[in-house]
Formats: C-alpha cells, sequence, structure tokens
C-alpha cells in the first residue's frame, strides 16, 4: 500500500497562491490515479481535481476550474496542487488521496484507497 502526506498548506490572503504537495512513499505513485478533496467545518468532504496516472488527463470540480492545476512527478513521487488567486470559500483542509480504479470522472470519493492527514489552507478576506 501507499503512505500519502500533503505539505503546503497555510495562511493567505484572498487572490494570492499556494502550492501543496503531497509525497508518497511504499508504492510507486504511478500505480494510482491522484485526487485532491477539501473539507471545510461543517461540510462534507468534496472533490477538488483529479489526475490519470501519466498525467494524461486532469478533472476538476467547476468551483475550482481556471483556478487551481493538478500536476504529477511520478519519478518523485509526488503530486502538486497549484491554488491560483484564492478566494474565502477555499478555506477547508485538503486532502491528497490515491486510487486504485479507473476514469478521473467518475471515481467516487469511497473509491480512493489512501488518504492523507490533510493540510490547513485559510484564506482571508
Amino acid at each position: 500500500q501507499v503512505q500519502l502526506v500533503e505539505s503546503g498548506g497555510g495562511l493567505v490572503q484572498a487572490g494570492g497562491s499556494l502550492r501543496l504537495s503531497c509525497a508518497a512513499s511504499g508504492r510507486t505513485l504511478s500505480s494510482y490515479v491522484m485526487g485532491w478533496f477539501r473539507q471545510a467545518p461543517g461540510k462534507e468532504r468534496e472533490f477538488v481535481a483529479a489526475i490519470t496516472r501519466r498525467s494524461g488527463s486532469t478533472f476538476y470540480a467547476d468551483s475550482v476550474k481556471g483556478r487551481f492545476t493538478i500536476s504529477r512527478d511520478n519519478a518523485k513521487n509526488t503530486m502538486y496542487l497549484q491554488m491560483s488567486t484564492l478566494k474565502s470559500e477555499d478555506t477547508a483542509v485538503y486532502y491528497c488521496a490515491a486510487s486504485t480504479g479507473w476514469g478521473i470522472r467518475t471515481l467516487s470519493l469511497s473509491q480512493y484507497n489512501y488518504w492523507g492527514q490533510g493540510t490547513q489552507v485559510t484564506v482571508s478576506s
């Protein structure tokens, strides 16, 4: 199995940028579809973005499309989420996740097999 550790969260002003990283260990990242999710206080965990095993395709939630970019470097066993033009509503704990499934547009949250512990992103207005 794979272990995932997120980093890069913090406090940023609205309109600013952050880059999150997700480092994997235990198994090569290229074996998995990878995704980013987030959970705001009092809300359910929601999908943010996903990327196929060889970075051929990406998929985004409408709320982040055009502002966030997901990428991965399989040689470094690391995935990234570049977040720009941040808004207060982006405030949440961000989680990376790995799935043995297929089809980044149709994978449900429950089909992601491995999860990191999360990193807090706070956007001040």
